[in-house]
């Protein structure tokens, strides 16, 4: 009774225990505890089944960083990919990269067990060779169809022109080992693609303002700010799976109360974005207008986050294994940190600078940066940044020192004079930071917002590095 989603130690094991008992049963007994325990024994999380050939270390890491590249894009260009959305697309797409080839890891194991709802995964076939570059190539193709199925017909093209040229890369001489690579990669996509439709986000680039919702009204919550936009972006977001469990699990942190008490904290969260709006240096306009990261225009702050990571992967030389856990553990904690972060936004509601500074400072007042369409506390970029360099620490340690190019290309911003320049850092930590400051400077948080969103993307990120990556 060999199930090609029942790890093979489970079957072997099932069957020793029919053997060695089988003298005190009756045999049609036997066979019905047999067909039970088939039926509901757990997914091992670490089948131990041996294959053949290169192990996924001895491959290099272009297929990862090039699909890296080519999800940005789409992320970009695809309609409806706010940054929520775009969070779960990452999310799921490397997890596809990373079960693909997780049997050619010597050190590491798979995340089935441990991703809430990922009981089970296609399995390869114990004793036979497999090309571990072939199997994420056509994974990553496969899941990225499926993630974004309102993409362009270009960018559709794209996908196939990628998978293809790859494929021609990568190829072994023998045809058998390629083919099975191949189905091998697109059975896990295919299965993780029927996953991912229940964790309560599939499709959300069809619904990102809900006319269903209703705005709570109240003194100190949301209202819409100065783009007009009458019902929040993804108000139910936040109750969506997490990948991980203990994340689904920590405890909300809470704003100030809100007051206009001019000797209240609250009051003077919100002054200091105002006295920072009339004071802004060049350096710090450039930093908001970097980080900003827009949909349509930019791939997102998530996209953001794993455009980092793939920096680190390309400056590190880093093999196949350790850019897709690079990808893995990035895609995972921003996913993670766009749920949790959403869900706090509208369990308060919270109302946005442009609007408190209106109503209790200055009622003329334009902030730099427009504010986006949703509650302020916590703030997104802080939590989703400090959740990646979280992650991307634990990869590649304390000092690792990159260069941003996320935007480079890109035409000045002739309305605020700001040329788009890289940034440089001297860590992961270092850059989530700035990109946290990055929206107090643009005016759209205040610094309750950002090192809130700081400090639970740590705890975000380290139940991500909790997880049992390794044997």
């Amino acid at each position: 009774m060999n199930s090609p989603f029942l790890p093979v130690s489970n079957q072997r094991a099932s069957k020793t225990s029919f053997q060695s008992n089988r003298w005190k049963f009756p045999a049609s007994i036997l066979l019905v505890v047999l067909l039970q325990a088939c039926r509901i024994q757990p997914a091992d999380p670490d089948p131990v089944i041996p294959v053949g050939g290169k192990t996924a270390d001895q491959y290099t890491g272009d297929v990862a960083t090039q699909w890296a590249v080519l999800q940005l894009k789409l992320t970009k260009t695809t309609a409806g990919f706010t940054p929520p959305v775009a969070s779960r697309a990452y999310g799921y797409a490397c997890i596809a990269m990373y079960e693909a080839i997780v049997f050619g890891l010597v050190t590491h194991k798979s995340l089935v067990g441990q991703l809430q709802g990922l009981t089970a995964l296609p399995l390869v076939e114990s004793g036979k060779t497999y090309n571990w570059a072939l199997s994420a190539n056509a994974a990553e193709a496969a899941i990225l169809r499926n993630l974004y199925p309102t993409t362009s017909a270009g960018n559709k093209a794209t996908i196939d022109s990628l998978e293809a040229a790859l494929l021609t890369t990568f190829k072994e001489t023998d045809e058998t080992v390629n083919q099975r690579s191949v189905d091998f990669g697109k059975k896990i996509a295919d299965a993780l693609f029927e996953w991912s439709k229940t964790d309560g986000g599939d499709a959300g680039y069809s619904r990102n303002f809900p006319a269903s919702y209703i705005v709570p009204t109240g003194a100190g919550l949301w209202q819409p700010t100065e783009n007009g936009q009458k019902i929040p972006m993804q108000p139910y977001w936040g109750k969506n799976r997490t990948f991980v469990k203990a994340n689904d699990a920590l405890l909300m942190p809470k704003p100030l109360p809100y007051s206009t008490d001019t000797k209240s904290a609250t009051f003077g969260q919100y002054l200091d974005v105002y006295t920072k709006s009339k004071n802004l240096t060049q350096t710090e306009k450039e930093i908001a207008v970097w980080w900003a990261d827009n949909p349509v225009e930019t791939f997102t702050p998530p996209g953001h986050s794993y455009n980092i990571a793939r920096i680190a992967a390309v400056k590190s030389k880093a093999d196949l294994a350790k850019a897709i856990e690079t990808f893995a553990r990035t895609g995972i904690s921003v996913a993670d940190a766009f749920t949790l972060c959403w869900r706090c936004k509208y369990i308060y509601n919270n109302i946005r600078p442009y609007t408190y500074v209106r109503l209790a400072i200055d009622p003329n007042w334009v902030p730099f940066w427009p504010a986006p369409p949703f509650p302020g506390f916590p703030s997104g970029h802080a939590t989703q940044s400090s959740s990646a360099a979280t992650v991307l620490t634990a990869l590649y340690g304390e000092n690792f020192a990159f260069t941003d190019d996320s935007h480079i290309g890109r035409i000045k911003d002739v309305a605020r004079n700001v040329e788009f320049k890289t940034r440089s850092f001297t860590s992961f930590t270092q850059a989530a930071t700035e990109s946290a400051d990055s929206r107090f400077y643009g005016n759209i948080h205040t610094k309750q917002d950002n090192d809130t969103g700081l400090a639970e993307g740590k705890k975000i990120g380290a139940n991500v590095n909790a997880l049992g990556w390794l044997k």
